[in-house]
């Protein structure tokens, strides 16, 4: 599994996902950006952690 996003990137795509209306829901993004999702797990524990880290910043 190659790992294309560093943390702050996975960051910056939640954020840009949020701002264009884009679901979160774990199932959407997993389909429509598969490669966030892999990064986002990569880095964070859970997709919800990943949200939450978005939310913080």
């Amino acid at each position: 599994m190659e790992i294309t996003l560093g943390a702050d990137e996975v960051i910056h795509r939640i954020r840009q996902r949020q701002s264009n209306g884009d679901s979160l829901s774990k199932k959407q993004v997993k389909q429509n950006d598969p490669e966030l999702m892999r990064s986002a797990l990569f880095y964070f524990p859970s997709w919800e952690h990943a949200l939450k880290s978005a939310e913080n910043l």
